[in-house]
């Protein structure tokens, strides 16, 4: 005698089976894809950036000037503190102005090495001069390379104005933002113009713009590799500034900057004292930073001390920042 099986009993067993194994499978997946992870680490990073930005906060409450900071991480703004206010730029405005000259270097293909005539009337005295000094007889030629050197390693103002001139006027550097699709930067004044007209507030920008331009030049968009690698290697080489972002880092930590800072004018105040630029982590990534401190009433240490701590706090806070 034969035993049947009921057909409702068989498909019964057949969903059982068949749930079971997409549990399994389901459970499987989980265990390796799981997303909260990922999103919990962009919740923290936030509230750890915003962490950071009260420690900057707390840094610059009581230092009396005005204080603007922006830093980046990658290709978005991470931190800006007052940044609506636009700073008097003082010798920051070299960085862009090397952009602008190597630029044209580089579309007309040019080499680093072409020469410029320098007169006696091109050394103005009464101003920071490294060349002046070096060379204070004129009449002489010498290459863009060494002039871009003195320029941003040394900050010296002759060799800058040299440039500008040979590069037509500060509107040359303005255009050059403008073609770039930076805004938020002012250039129209010479080392030299700022210096007879005792205004030192004519080129200003805002902190958050600085750090765009500085990542754009970092993400090697704005020149090919062989000005682009030229101006880095000078920026890593600033002599001036040591105690500004450099001053609390780790040694041998690669900052490429370019500093700025004023006289002080009748009542005391520094109209300005700046430091701008990137700062590498052991890892190989980077962040750009720019301080800037405007009608500061205190003194050149406690400016710098401000500027190394403010850049000691952003180091230290990316170097614990996983990469994702």
């Amino acid at each position: 005698m034969k035993t049947y099986i009921p057909v409702f009993l068989l498909l019964f067993i057949f969903c059982i089976s068949c749930r079971t194994a997409t549990n399994s499978s389901t459970t499987g997946d989980n265990r390796k894809c799981k997303q909260p992870k990922k999103q919990a680490a962009g919740v923290t990073s936030r509230q750890d950036n915003a962490t950071l930005q009260n420690q900057i906060k707390t840094l610059i409450r009581t230092h009396r000037a005005k204080v603007g900071v922006a830093i980046r991480f990658g290709d978005k703004e991470t931190i800006i503190c007052n940044d609506s206010t636009r700073y008097a730029m003082m010798s920051t405005f070299k960085f862009p102005l090397a952009l602008a000259v190597l630029s044209k270097l580089d579309k007309k293909q040019l080499p680093l090495e072409t020469e410029i005539y320098v007169t006696p009337s091109d050394l103005h005295p009464n101003t920071y001069s490294p060349l002046r000094d070096t060379r204070p007889e004129g009449s002489f030629k010498i290459s863009i390379s060494e002039l871009l050197r003195y320029t941003v390693t040394l900050s010296d103002n002759n060799a800058c104005d040299i440039l500008i001139h040979y590069l037509g006027s500060p509107a040359a550097i303005q255009d050059y933002l403008t073609r770039t699709g930076i805004s938020g930067i002012t250039i129209v004044a010479t080392e030299n113009t700022m210096h007879q007209q005792e205004n030192p507030y004519l080129n200003h920008c805002r902190p958050s713009a600085m750090t765009e331009l500085l990542e754009k030049f970092l993400s090697k968009t704005l020149l090919s590799a062989p000005y682009q690698n030229f101006l880095e290697k000078l920026m890593l080489a600033t002599s001036t500034g040591a105690d500004k972002l450099k001053g609390l880092l780790p040694p041998g930590t690669p900052v490429g900057h370019k500093t700025g800072s004023s006289d002080r004018n009748a009542n005391g105040q520094k109209a300005g004292d700046n430091d701008v630029g990137f700062i590498r982590l052991p890892d190989g990534r980077y962040f750009t930073i720019a301080v800037f401190i405007m009608d500061s009433a205190e003194d050149d240490k406690a400016n710098a001390l401000l500027i190394a701590r403010i850049a000691r706090s952003a180091y230290e806070h990316y170097n614990q920042t996983p990469t994702h």
